[in-house]
């Protein structure tokens, strides 16, 4: 495709101002035509903020306009199922903002429709805290450096949620995030794409130690989405893949940490462990009962935000998106349901 590609843009957050826009306007041959966000004079400030021609009164005059060509939606959760299909049922490609939906059925609903469009690139903003580690941690995995990986360890926490008087914001609103929880699937995410396999089964204990917050209109509003989650799991066996056999996944996500925050993944192996510090950019390697060892990343090996020009060359050279396709963000939701269900039974083992 030699043409102009032109883009619509459905909700201007911080993401889609400060990466997703400027990233499309980086690229020979694209334009950001027009934005909508959720109140026009909004949109006329990002507009003539990022100089984009043109500000739309509604999403549906982005998805229905003739002059655009793929549509990029900034919104919180709870509109990606509706707008996606919209988009892709309009002819357009889309890219759409990290959570995928708000819940299984809806994310389910998305990949159904998308693969209705196969000449359409569908596409998910993928989890960027991993990216500069991805290809060095597979390749550890892939060589069997760590021999059987039996256990992974996830792990974030910071203070977000710990004062009763932080105002209800979208990660707290069930309304707008569905059954996301905290950082729990950016996390997921990477696990999932280091190791493409799911846990069999998850456990999971949560909590909600301030039941309201106060809104933008300064209306209590309930919450519904835990403050602090913690998740075991298990994964059954396969032949041929690095995870040992009743592999272990831990996994523990907290706002209401009081000490100092982390951020971390861990994998043990049966000859070596990786750590890779997030909150520090560092990646560590030990073997056993051996010291770790920071790992240098070759500058070829260290991967980098591109989001939006793979999106562009899936569009013009007809590749098929990796990070992250409708098929993959469908099993992170998977996972993400199964949590959910189960912390709201009790803590029961539930199947993914």
């Amino acid at each position: 495709m030699s043409r102009t590609i032109r883009i619509g843009v459905i909700g201007a957050g911080g993401n889609t101002r400060t990466k997703h826009i400027p990233g499309f306007q980086a690229i020979e041959g694209v334009e950001v035509v027009a934005v909508a966000n959720r109140t026009r004079e909004s949109a006329q400030r990002v507009a003539a903020a990022l100089r984009i021609p043109r500000v739309a009164a509604s999403a549906l005059e982005i998805i229905e306009a003739p002059d655009i060509d793929a549509v990029c939606i900034g919104t919180w959760p709870n509109l990606h199922a509706e707008l996606s299909i919209a988009v892709l049922r309009a002819g357009k490609h889309v890219l759409t903002e990290a959570r995928m939906a708000c819940d299984l059925p809806e994310a389910q609903a998305m990949l159904t429709e998308s693969q209705k469009h196969p000449q359409l690139v569908a596409q998910i903003v993928p989890s960027p805290l991993s990216l500069a580690f991805d290809p060095t941690v597979m390749d550890l995995i892939a060589s069997g450096a760590l021999g059987e990986v039996r256990e992974i360890f996830l792990t974030n926490t910071n203070a977000a949620a710990a004062s009763a008087a932080t105002p209800m914001n979208f990660r707290f609103d069930h309304e707008l995030s569905g059954k996301n929880t905290m950082f729990m699937g950016i996390f997921y995410e990477i696990a999932l794409r280091w190791f493409d396999r799911q846990p069999e089964w998850v456990q999971a204990d949560a909590a909600i130690f301030t039941p309201e917050r106060r809104d933008e209109t300064g209306q209590m509003k309930p919450v519904k989405i835990p403050e602090t989650l913690t998740i075991v799991g298990r994964y059954a066996a396969s032949p041929g893949s690095a995870l040992a056999d009743g592999a272990r996944l831990r996994a523990h996500f907290s706002g209401v940490e009081s000490s100092a925050p982390r951020s971390e993944i861990r994998l043990n192996g049966s000859k070596a462990g990786v750590r890779v510090d997030l909150a520090k950019g560092e990646l560590w390697f030990a073997e056993l009962g051996a010291a770790e060892k920071l790992v240098p990343i070759a500058p070829e090996k260290r991967g980098a935000w591109r989001v939006e020009a793979d999106f562009i060359d899936s569009i013009r050279d007809k590749k098929s998106v990796t990070l992250t396709n409708f098929a993959t963000g469908v099993e992170y939701m998977r996972f993400t349901e199964a949590v959910w269900a189960s912390w709201n039974a009790g803590g029961v083992r539930v199947s993914v």
